[in-house]
């Protein structure tokens, strides 16, 4: 349960870390104009830092609870198959929908995706090397 807490922490402090990069770099302000129109003028960020966190613990918790029907023998090579899951619900259908409800440029959706993909196998190896249900 510790290694659980400490993982879970560690991984919402890593989104936390990984949307600014991902957010705010010079390419992605570019990449993300097309949202400025209804984007905040300023951000919470203590909200997002409590997000970012109780998306660590869920995720984190979604890992354990899948882990023994994940593909592969390795932990790592099930942190993998859960990144991938994982990237197919949060990135691909979000980056789907944008995609059909807004007139957003080809390089930004590719832009979500990659970004995406890159953030849940950083996450996906982490829960990989470092969880396992307790027998």
């Amino acid at each position: 349960m510790v290694r659980y807490v400490i993982v879970s922490l560690i991984s919402g402090i890593l989104f936390a870390v990984l949307d600014g990069v991902i957010n705010a770099n010079p390419m992605a302000r570019r990449l993300l104009e097309v949202f400025k129109p209804i984007a905040k003028t300023a951000i919470n960020p203590i909200a997002g830092i409590v997000i970012d966190l109780i998306f660590g613990f869920a995720m984190a918790g979604g890992f354990l609870l899948l882990y023994n029907s994940l593909p592969g023998m390795t932990g790592l090579v099930k942190g993998l198959s859960y990144a991938g899951f994982m990237w197919f619900f949060r990135v691909i259908l979000n980056t789907a929908s944008q995609w059909m409800m807004f007139k957003v440029p080809a390089k930004t959706l590719l832009y979500s995706l990659l970004t995406g993909l890159c953030e849940m196998l950083i996450l996906g190896v982490l829960y990989g090397l470092t969880l396992k249900p307790s027998m």
